[in-house]
């Protein structure tokens, strides 16, 4: 296999580790009566709030937020949280590497759409964490030393954010924008020629992905395991006689990573954390997926708090609209994933990505003009952003419709499906 076909498939099993996080979280917050409730609470005033069109009042700094407010935006950050969630919930991948394009796609700065969509993740996980049914396989001492590494790391990322908002605003939207299109970009063809392939019969289709899979032990992983840097962390003793053992330095510069892609793109850490413990340092998923839900929570609440709600760049307004539109999608995306194709989903996966990579591109050549990087008429460039914008924005439309027509022509069968007897439902085991 090659480098780039191995970064694919990394990419590929860490969206799908972030969705299914999203997914656990968000069915734990829409079954509890007192999470919705706090819910209703918070999102109570932030609507009065919005209709009086007083947005200063929770949006942070007046200067950090973005050049208008109106009820609209707040009515657009709970469609980009539905369409996440649709595309989370169906799909089962990638939903969470659209909601900070989608935000500067809707005219929100680049730092301020990070720090929002980071306190949106935060506020999930506490809400709805499910930490408690997995810390039974939880490694403290891996789990220390990686959360050393990601705190340390989201102080480096968001340094950098603020750094370069300070010396030029645009150029922080650049950088942003630079990141998502490279990641988008790469992520997004592959998951189109698989998808191509897959038309041809080469690769077999499946439905929406809520589960995690992955092979034996790598290459990599047996050589990092091998680099004898002590204090040494023994783990999965469980699950291998004996145990396997790993350098706290090689934990640490993993959560570094995390830490510092977590604060520069906003998505909270999750994406790479699954693939990283399981194909690069060879820890089992069963203690894997306690820890990624432990790593949520504290890189995406140092990052969001400690780096950007202090500085002023969270607009806690949007952060409630995504959170509610998020619950709503994955919902409805979860049982619509049970009547769609799967070479339906395959071929929305490699869509939504590559649209998010489409407006992130476009919006390069005009802040590269700006910032007198590159020579073109004005006119050229905001064309080229207005055309990927739009394009964008169709994909939403296009994607959201389909999702909610399929979702109520089979509106029968789901609640059939959804009754199940008693006498039919087997014991746990």
């Amino acid at each position: 296999m090659s480098v780039p076909r191995q970064v694919y498939e990394f990419l590929k099993a860490s969206s799908i580790a972030h969705a299914q996080w999203d997914y656990e979280v968000s069915m734990s917050i829409i079954k509890n009566r007192k999470k919705l409730l706090v819910l209703l609470l918070l999102l109570a005033p932030i609507l009065l709030v919005s209709l009086l069109e007083a947005a200063p009042l929770l949006g942070g700094k007046e200067a950090y937020a973005p050049s208008f407010y109106s009820p609209m935006i707040f009515l657009v950050s709970m469609v980009i949280g539905l369409a996440a969630g649709l595309i989370t919930g169906c799909i089962g991948a990638g939903g969470g590497f659209i909601v900070t394009p989608a935000l500067m796609a809707a005219g929100v700065k680049g730092i301020l759409a990070v720090g929002t969509d980071l306190f949106h993740i935060f506020a999930k996980a506490i809400m709805g964490t499910t930490v408690h049914k997995k810390l039974g396989n939880v490694s403290l001492k891996l789990a220390i030393a990686f959360l050393i590494g990601s705190g340390a790391g989201t102080f480096v990322g968001g340094a950098l954010n603020r750094m370069l908002y300070n010396i030029d605003p645009l150029l922080s939207d650049g950088f942003i924008s630079l990141i998502y299109a490279l990641l988008l970009g790469f992520l997004g063809f592959y998951a189109l020629f698989d998808f191509l392939k897959s038309r041809k019969g080469i690769a077999a289709a499946t439905g929406g992905a809520h589960g995690y899979a992955h092979s034996g032990t790598t290459d990599l992983a047996i050589k990092l395991q091998s680099v004898n840097i002590p204090p040494m962390i023994p783990f999965d003793e469980d699950f291998v006689p004996g145990g396997k053992r790993i350098s706290w330095v090689v934990i640490a510069t993993g959560g570094a990573v995390v830490g510092i892609l977590a604060s520069i793109m906003g998505v909270g850490g999750g994406f790479v954390t699954f693939p990283m413990f399981v194909y690069v340092f060879g820890v089992s998923s069963m203690t894997t997926v306690g820890t990624d839900i432990l790593q949520i929570i504290f890189t995406a609440g140092l990052a969001s708090i400690v780096q950007y709600a202090i500085y002023g760049y969270v607009f806690y307004s949007l952060a409630m609209g995504m959170l509610v539109g998020s619950l709503l999608g994955i919902q409805v995306g979860a049982l619509t994933t049970k009547v769609v194709k799967g070479i339906h989903i395959r071929g929305f996966y490699a869509v939504s990505i590559l649209a998010g990579f489409v407006n992130r591109a476009s919006t390069l050549p005009r802040k590269m003009v700006e910032l007198e990087l590159l020579s073109l008429p004005k006119s050229i460039t905001a064309n080229i952003e207005f055309v990927g914008n739009i394009l964008f924005w169709i994909v939403v439309a296009i994607f959201g419709f389909w999702m909610f027509a399929k979702f109520f022509a089979n509106l029968g069968s789901l609640r059939e499906e959804a009754i199940v007897p008693e006498s039919s439902v087997k014991p746990a085991v």
